[in-house]
């Protein structure tokens, strides 16, 4: 069974998956932190100051008293919230994954549209009368004798 487990995992198919979701988990980070630290900043600027990470509905206040002013409190309290802000932060990581997933296997099609060659020439036929297969070029057939016409 560990044999079997060794072939398996030594499969070209296997390792190339696993550098996959290696370099897909180290994208996501990076993905996250453009949209969370780079992204979002501005466009909450433009919307007047909102910060996209505090955007939540309190559903039930915790032990805090008074107005809770982020989410952090919010947790600290123990309220439960829906936390929206996050969600969109979320969305628009996965858009961007998304497209540039889209770019990447775009660019594979192509390459993989270069990469077929054109039909060859054939450079043999039938014999008419022996059904052998001759030379494009002979005028007798090799193998019954019959002479080829062009």
């Amino acid at each position: 069974m560990l044999k079997e487990f060794k072939e398996f995992a030594a499969k070209g198919n296997v390792v190339d998956m696993a550098v996959g979701i290696i370099i897909g988990g180290a994208f996501g980070t990076i993905v996250k932190s453009l949209v969370a630290d780079v992204l979002m900043p501005p466009i909450g600027l433009l919307l007047g100051g909102v910060d996209f990470t505090n955007l939540f509905i309190v559903l039930k206040q915790g032990s805090a008293q008074g107005a809770i002013n982020s989410l952090a409190e919010a947790q600290a309290a123990g309220a439960v919230t829906i936390n929206y802000g996050v969600f969109l932060n979320a969305v628009v990581s996965f858009l961007i994954v998304a497209f540039a997933v889209f770019l990447l296997v775009k660019q594979i099609n192509r390459l993989k549209r270069e990469e077929v060659a054109p039909p060859v020439e054939p450079t043999t036929r039938d014999c008419p009368h022996c059904c052998s297969e001759i030379s494009l070029q002979a005028t007798k057939c090799p193998h019954c004798t019959s002479t080829l016409t062009a």
